[in-house]
């Protein structure tokens, strides 16, 4: 009986192992131009261990309101990212992602006008103009959307390879590489395009209920138009920090910052710093753990999406 138990024990630990933590968020940008571009996201300084296969589906949910003499847009955006990772040699791990993005009527206008409320943060506008719009308007760049709703924002395959610097007692940090190709072949949205990602990341994970991670990263792109005609910036950067608090075996409370750079050099408020706060919980199942995340901007009201959920399922084999 305790030979069994013993062998139980040694086949069970390294699944333990793998799959206990999980790093950030699996979240991805949110704010209008750059949730349309391949942006850097916060990720573990530590890569999967070797022969570790993890795949992931997420779903999202955004309201984007921004409002100044250069342009007006109003409307919702939904997305479904579906991936997988895998660590099949020592110190590297790969990432296959596929990001389909669409305009549907969420419903967010009013928890938005709600939620901005309870908070004592200013509509900026949004309360003055009919709800569940789907509007773009930038007339001295020839930008003029309205009733795109069903349209496809986005619909991108990228890969990611990841590998393993430095890694000792707490402490890992790992570089990453990515690639991206999107293609919409119509519609107001219609494009065709690659971009590329680098970023360093870094963990620290004690043997205690606090962990931290930090991504700084920089993306590039050739020639891309966004949102039917503004141009996007040939680089861009992105910086962001995690702090994930363990409740006993099953519970997460993470907390992150994520910024953003702008993404054009057309518009000045555009082309203005995106900060996104991130509330999120995860629940630990044996083998996988759900997420559900709340996005929210404060800052910058003319380059953001006003609020965004998300709710996504990642397992580890």
């Amino acid at each position: 009986m305790r030979t069994r138990t013993i062998l139980w024990s040694l086949l069970l630990a390294p699944v333990v192992a793998q799959g206990s933590e999980y790093g950030p968020l699996m979240v991805k940008a949110q704010s209008p131009l750059q949730a349309q571009a391949y942006t850097p996201m916060l990720r573990s300084g530590q890569v999967m261990e070797t022969g570790t296969v993890e795949w992931h589906l997420t779903g999202a949910i955004a309201s984007v309101w921004a409002e100044t003499p250069d342009y007006v847009m109003d409307y919702y955006h939904n997305e479904i990212n579906l991936g997988a990772r895998f660590a099949p040699w020592q110190r590297w791990e790969f990432e296959l992602n596929y990001q389909y993005r669409f305009a549907a009527d969420n419903g967010l206008d009013t928890i938005t006008e709600k939620f901005h409320d309870f908070f004592g943060l200013g509509q900026n506008g949004r309360d003055q103009v009919p709800k569940h719009r789907f509007y773009i308007s930038a007339p001295q760049y020839g930008v003029h959307f309205e009733d795109f709703q069903g349209e496809t924002l986005s619909n991108a395959l990228s890969g990611y390879a990841g590998y393993q610097l430095y890694l000792k007692g707490p402490h890992a940090v790992s570089a990453g590489l990515g690639l991206s190709y999107n293609y919409v072949g119509s519609g107001p949205f219609e494009i065709s395009s690659f971009e590329q990602i680098a970023q360093l990341n870094y963990s620290y994970q004690p043997n205690s209920p606090h962990h931290l991670h930090f991504t700084l990263g920089t993306a590039h792109s050739d020639d891309q138009e966004v949102s039917g005609g503004l141009k996007m910036s040939d680089w861009s950067w992105m910086a962001g920090g995690s702090y994930q608090y363990r409740i006993g075996e099953r519970h997460r409370l993470l907390l992150e910052y994520h910024v953003y750079s702008g993404e054009t050099k057309e518009v000045d408020e555009l082309d203005e710093i995106s900060h996104e706060f991130l509330l999120g919980y995860r629940y630990h199942l044996k083998r996988g753990a759900i997420e559900l995340t709340m996005i929210e901007n404060v800052f910058n009201m003319d380059n953001s999406t006003d609020i965004a959920f998300a709710l996504g399922y990642r397992h580890r084999m």
